[in-house]
Parts: structure tokens; C-alpha cells; sequence
């Protein structure tokens, strides 16, 4: 174990992870370190669901590191969220670490090593033309008619890192049989993981509310800047749930209606598949946000933490 104590709530998205991580970070007198894929990017807001600034109750650190068009991998991530973590430990503060997506999770908190690939292979460049033109859906389907089992352990989203598991196939290797060897039984931090759990039809109903409410407060607009920037020509853009469907409804592949629609399906896909990867985390310790509301929460995790 290199550092000291984390303490991470993870979730499916809208789930409320990011209020009770504000909750108990205030009360601990700590920070909430994101641990999302796409809250790094500056200008990728009201998409991503970052709590807004003036609603921050303790300060949210990893959001708004990178630029929109900037590669930014979990390897960069892994290393930039240790330092911020480090950093809050050698303040005596305990790091609130909060997010959905498990790989970055566990590349955080575990000894994850990656392997290096050939970005300039032919097999790359090949599978992020089609990326490109055909969207990421287009590429993921494609890893799960092969490879299955790789596919369910690969955010929909991270087109990266699909590319690269195409890429494992096409060398006769499987991104699940490595990935099983990333992770080893020392974890670089010793963690607390606290996971929210809601039925199925709430947590549906509060997706549907959430995505209602950033168009409300103005996703279209939002989109409509980044496109001006050049957002809907980099791989970063067309992978995010959120901002892809707008792009298309705005380039008149669809309406928006229709773009809207597809946001709330593909959320609840993914909020699924979220769930699926932390039930397969042994460490989670569940908090039933059916039977108590986030303070109730906070102070079981706090009791919890206190024994």
C-alpha cells in the first residue's frame, strides 16, 4: 500500500452520489475528488452533470482539467488524481472520492498498471475511421459481437479503450484476459467504497427528470458552443452520452425531440452497466437510498467510518 485512507461513494448516474459526497465531505471538513471520465473536460458541463459552482458546498477537484479536444487517458488520470489525493492527505484531510465510472475508480485506488500499445498501428487508425464515421455505438457493438466479454467490462463511451480491445482481438490477445491482470491484491490506497443503490424504476424517473432539467438549462446551447470550437470532430465529443445525440439532432440527423429521447435510453443503459461493475466489487458496502434520505446516509457512512 503506498498511500493513506480514501473514502469513494460510487453509483449509477443520477443516483444523488454527488450531494452525499458534498454532504460528507463537508462535514469532514475535506474535498470531493471526481472520479468521472468526462467532468475533466473544461466547457462539458450541464452534459456531464457537474454540480455547478455556486452550489459546491467544499471544493470538487479533477473537473476541468483538460480541454475538450485533449487526449486525455485514464493513465493521466490515474496519475493526476493520486497527486490531488496525496496532496489532500498531506493536508490531514480524508479524500471524498465520488464518481461513476469504475475503471477510473479502480485505477485510482488499485495497483493498476496499463500496457503501452502502438498508437500508429494500422488496425487504430482503421477502427477510429470507422469511429469517426459511424459513431462509437458502431465500434462498441462491434467488440461485443466478438468479444463479449471484453465488451462488458469497457464503458460504452470510452472509445479508446474499445479501439484498443478490437485491437487485442485482431492479435489473437483479449482486453478481458489482460485486464484480469491489471489489477493486483495490494491497493494503493486502503478504501472505504460505499455504493448507492435505488430501485430500478426510481432511479429510471430521476434519469428522465435529469436530462429534462440540462436541456432546460440549456445542453442545446452548450453543444452548439463546443460545436463551434470544433467539438464534433474529435472522438471526445461523439463519445459522451449527452453531447453526441444533440450534435446529431443539430446537424439534422434527427430531431431534437428524437435526441432527447435517445439521451434518456442510453443513460439508462449505461447507469445498467454501472451497476453491473460495481456489484462486482466485493469491497462495496450499500446504502438503500429508498429507505433513508442523504443524511441519514451521511451519517450511516460516517458512523461506519468512526468503528
Amino acid at each position: 500500500m503506498r498511500g493513506d485512507r480514501v473514502l469513494c461513494i460510487v453509483g449509477p448516474t443520477a443516483s444523488g452520489k454527488s450531494a452525499l459526497a458534498d454532504e460528507v465531505a463537508c462535514r469532514l471538513g475535506s474535498s470531493v475528488v471526481s472520479i468521472d471520465a468526462m467532468q475533466v473536460y473544461r466547457g462539458m458541463d450541464i452534459g456531464t452533470a457537474k454540480t455547478p459552482v455556486s452550489e459546491r458546498r467544499c471544493p470538487l477537484e479533477m473537473v476541468d482539467v483538460a480541454d475538450v479536444g485533449e487526449s486525455y487517458s485514464v493513465q493521466l488520470f490515474q496519475t493526476d488524481a493520486r497527486d490531488c489525493i496525496d496532496r489532500l492527505q498531506s493536508e490531514g484531510k480524508l479524500p471524498i472520492l465520488c464518481g461513476g465510472t469504475g475503471l477510473y475508480l479502480d485505477a485510482v485506488i488499485d495497483d493498476m498498471r496499463f500496457p503501452k500499445g502502438d498508437t500508429s498501428s494500422p488496425a487504430r487508425k482503421r477502427y477510429e475511421e470507422m469511429a469517426e464515421a459511424e459513431g462509437a455505438d458502431a465500434v462498441f457493438e462491434l467488440l461485443r459481437s466478438r468479444d463479449p466479454e471484453s465488451a462488458e467490462l469497457i464503458h460504452p463511451n470510452n472509445v479508446r479503450r474499445v479501439i484498443r480491445a478490437l485491437e487485442l482481438l485482431d492479435e489473437g490477445k483479449s482486453y478481458a484476459k489482460q485486464h484480469a491482470g491489471l489489477r493486483h491484491t495490494a491497493p494503493w490506497y486502503e478504501a472505504s467504497i460505499y455504493g448507492i443503490r435505488m430501485s430500478r424504476e426510481r432511479l429510471y424517473a430521476r434519469i428522465s427528470e435529469r436530462v429534462d432539467q440540462m436541456v432546460a438549462e440549456g445542453l442545446v446551447e452548450e453543444v452548439r458552443s463546443l460545436m463551434d470550437q470544433g467539438l464534433a470532430k474529435t472522438l471526445t465529443a461523439m463519445q459522451a452520452i449527452g453531447y453526441k445525440e444533440i450534435v446529431a439532432a443539430l446537424q439534422g440527423s434527427c430531431t431534437m425531440d428524437e435526441a432527447i429521447d435517445q439521451i434518456k435510453m442510453r443513460t439508462r443503459r449505461y447507469a445498467k452497466r454501472q451497476i453491473s461493475w460495481f456489484k462486482r466489487e466485493g469491497r462495496v458496502i450499500w446504502l438503500d437510498l429508498d429507505a433513508m434520505d442523504t443524511n441519514e446516509a451521511a451519517d450511516r457512512i460516517l458512523a461506519q467510518e468512526e468503528r
